[in-house]
C-alpha cells in the first residue's frame, strides 16, 4: 500500500516563506497528477496547486504568482515552494496523488498533512 509522507510544515511570520515536501512511499503507476489541497478550520478543503507528469501546472487564484509546484517524476515526489506567505494561507495543507486504475477511473490518495501557520 502505497504512502504519501509529508514534510515542512510549521510556523512562520507573514511574508515569509516555507517548502513542503511529500514524498510517495510505495508504488503507484499510472500517475495523472500530483500536488496540494489545503483546509483550514471552518472551510472546505481547496486545491492550492496541481502538477501533471509532463509538468502542466495549476494553481488556485489566492496562491498563484507566490506558490511554486514542482516534482522529480522518477522519484514520485512533489514539493511545494511558497513565499509571501499570509495569515490567510494558515490551514493543514494536504498532498495528493491522483492515479489510474482503467483508462475511464482513477484513485486518489492522500498523505496525513502538514500544518502551516502564519502570524501576523
Amino acid at each position: 500500500q502505497a504512502q504519501l509522507v509529508e514534510s515542512g510544515g510549521g510556523l512562520v511570520q507573514a511574508g515569509g516563506s516555507l517548502r513542503l515536501s511529500c514524498v510517495v512511499s510505495g508504488s503507484i503507476n499510472s500517475i495523472r497528477a500530483m500536488g496540494w489541497y489545503r483546509q483550514a478550520p471552518g472551510n472546505q478543503r481547496e486545491l492550492v496547486a496541481r502538477i501533471t507528469p509532463g509538468g502542466t501546472t495549476n494553481y488556485g487564484d489566492s496562491v498563484q504568482g507566490r506558490f511554486t509546484i514542482s516534482r522529480v517524476n522518477g522519484a514520485n515526489s512533489v514539493y511545494l515552494q511558497m513565499n509571501s506567505l499570509e495569515p490567510e494561507d494558515t490551514a493543514v495543507y494536504y498532498c495528493y496523488v491522483d492515479s489510474y486504475i482503467t483508462t475511464t477511473s482513477m484513485r486518489r490518495y492522500w498523505g496525513q498533512g502538514t500544518q502551516v501557520t502564519v502570524s501576523s
